[in-house]
């Protein structure tokens, strides 16, 4: 215990100092939210990795997918690494970064306004963003606390209440330079840490080779170790949830505001990607394993137990403080960038607006520290509800946050970047084509009826992959049905992109 406790102490004392050191970074809106577009390659690439995956990957999705796929869950990990951070960089990294710095954009309702013409489109972006990150948010409490209850035996609140009291001082301190070094910090902690936990679950059973043969044996026989799994289409649509998912998510796509300079693109694309492929392929390769550790009986449908349930068998204090920091780590980084993104998007593109844009700087930075505790506080307030009510799993808040956003993001801001032809009206169907969908499907998840709806339709998984596919055929189709916008306006925006600019040899070839 004291090991436990020494691991605990020293990493949140660390977290905060940092917060307390970055605190001068924080003294503007640009400082505040987006570094003031200075963020280096590494603390760019590892804040873009920790806000990937947190408790929510690690204990609710590599359960419960690990359970339901087993070896083949790899896949999920992979599609991270290869589609949501690898292809994320290349397809928007760099766009993202010039065209936002070119219309002044700091945030992802702002740029849809000053893209697409249009303060209502940011008003209702800002709205769905405020609405869907909070149970996104309060989905993170509930994996890390599972596994501080087995490793402290203290009760779940008090967990809940610590990494929201700590998040809360290094955020509101520092803003996202603080945020960045600390994501640098929990990420190499996550590195060492799923490492570590792997191979200690694999030697319980006398190793890896062990492992895989008492798996294949698991009825059905050879389903859980075949290439890709007892249910392939399902995979697939787990895969592009939480891989093209990225694409579409307001504290992911700010990264990218940030990036300093064209070596920070390059270093971040690299990194970032090896990151996803040994933190994400890590977390659902144990996870596939979760079978030879428990039975269908134990388990009893809830899914949030598997992992913590082979850490016990584990039986290491070192590696159960390990994996705990490690989760907290995850989960405080994801924390501190959703709370960032809503708290600045609330404040400057919904209140700002609504006082006619008369809030001076020091005003703002007031608002949106409150704000970074109003959501802290409401989303540590859900995730003690619902962990008494059982209400969802922690996928399926994560699902319905994601699928929404995404859903409602992903086409307007992918092609808004790539397509000058794109309209308001397409953009407004896929906000609004998203959230209908997905809030549909939480009715019907919430009253028990779910089994009404299609079957491919019955996953929170596939309901937002076709809320993010139908994001782009919308905006195109109806893009090319409706009125061109103004040519003109447009090919200034645009303009950024054909912007001469004078590189070293060193970094450019040339003529």
């Amino acid at each position: 215990m004291l090991v436990k406790i020494l691991f605990i102490v020293v990493f949140l004392a660390v977290t905060i100092g940092v917060g307390v050191y970055c605190r001068k970074k924080a003294t503007d809106v640009n400082g505040f939210v987006l570094g003031g577009r200075a963020v280096g390659p590494w603390l760019t690439a590892f804040s873009f990795g920790t806000s990937y995956f947190s408790a929510v990957i690690f204990v609710g999705y590599a359960g419960q997918f690990g359970w339901n796929f087993g070896l083949a869950s790899t896949w999920i990990g992979l599609g991270n690494a290869f589609i949501g951070s690898l292809l994320a960089w290349v397809v928007l990294g760099r766009r993202t970064r010039v065209m936002t710095q070119h219309l002044g954009s700091s945030t992802m309702p702002d740029f849809f306004e000053k893209r697409y013409d249009s303060k209502a489109l940011k008003l209702f972006a800002a709205v769905i963003i405020f609405i869907f990150m909070i149970p996104y948010t309060a989905s993170l409490y509930n994996g890390l606390s599972r596994l501080f209850e087995m490793g402290f035996n203290i009760p779940y609140w008090v967990c809940v209440l610590i990494m929201a009291v700590v998040t809360a001082l290094y955020v509101v301190l520092s803003g996202y330079v603080g945020t960045a070094l600390n994501s640098l910090i929990q990420g190499i902690v996550m590195l060492v840490g799923i490492v570590v936990v792997v191979a200690a679950a694999m030697n319980v059973n006398g190793g890896l080779a062990a492992s895989v043969e008492m798996l294949s044996q698991v009825e059905p026989v050879g389903d859980y170790t075949s290439i890709f799994g007892p249910d392939p289409i399902a995979l697939l649509g787990v895969v592009l949830l939480t891989s093209l998912g990225t694409w579409g998510l307001p504290q992911m796509i700010s990264k990218f505001y940030s990036i300093k300079s064209e070596k920070s693109i390059m270093t971040g694309t690299v990194v970032s990607t090896i990151f996803a492929i040994i933190v994400a392929g890590g977390c659902y390769f144990l996870g596939g394993f979760g079978r030879i550790f428990m039975t269908e009986e134990q388990v009893g449908g809830q899914f949030d137990s598997i992992i913590p349930s082979m850490l016990q068998a584990v039986n290491s204090d070192v590696v159960i403080a390990l994996v705990i920091m490690l989760v907290l780590a995850a989960s405080m980084s994801t924390l501190s960038s959703l709370v960032l993104t809503s708290s600045s998007t609330l404040t400057l593109d919904f209140i700002a607006p609504l006082n006619k844009d008369k809030m001076n700087e020091k005003k703002k930075m007031l608002v949106m520290r409150i704000f970074l505790v109003f959501f802290i506080v409401v989303s540590a307030s859900i995730a003690i509800v619902q962990a008494k009510s059982k209400v969802a799993f922690i996928t399926d808040l994560m699902g319905i946050s994601w699928g929404t956003m995404s859903g409602a993001f992903l086409g307007p801001f992918m092609l808004g970047l790539y397509w000058k032809r794109a309209t308001k009206p397409a953009v407004w169907a896929s906000f609004v084509f998203s959230v209908v969908v997905n809030v549909t499907f939480m009715a019907f998840k919430l009253s028990g009826n779910v089994g009404l709806l299609p079957p491919l339709l019955r996953a929170s998984s596939n309901v937002g992959v076709l809320a993010m596919l139908m994001s782009i055929v919308l905006v195109v189709v109806i893009s090319l049905l409706t009125k061109k916008p103004d040519m003109a306006q447009v090919d200034k925006k645009f303009s950024c992109y054909e912007k001469q600019v004078t590189v070293k040899a060193k970094d450019s070839i040339g003529g």
